[in-house]
């Protein structure tokens, strides 16, 4: 088995562990209604998708 032969450093382990950090959560804002929404899903403002009026939303008040 291997066994390291130095004391692996702080930045070492800081610049490997830099990739496995979350990335965000992509936000595209709709032109119709200017709300954010998850891309190639329907508007949960408008209930559109691509145009089409796809599903009812109610409007609270």
């Amino acid at each position: 088995m291997a066994v390291p032969k130095r004391k692996t450093s702080k930045s070492k382990t800081a610049s490997r562990k830099v990739h496995n950090m979350k990335k965000p959560v992509y936000r595209a804002s709709k032109s119709e209604s200017g709300a954010p929404a998850l891309p190639h899903r329907v508007c949960p403002s408008t209930g559109q998708y691509n145009g089409r009026h796809v599903i009812s939303v109610e409007v609270s008040d």
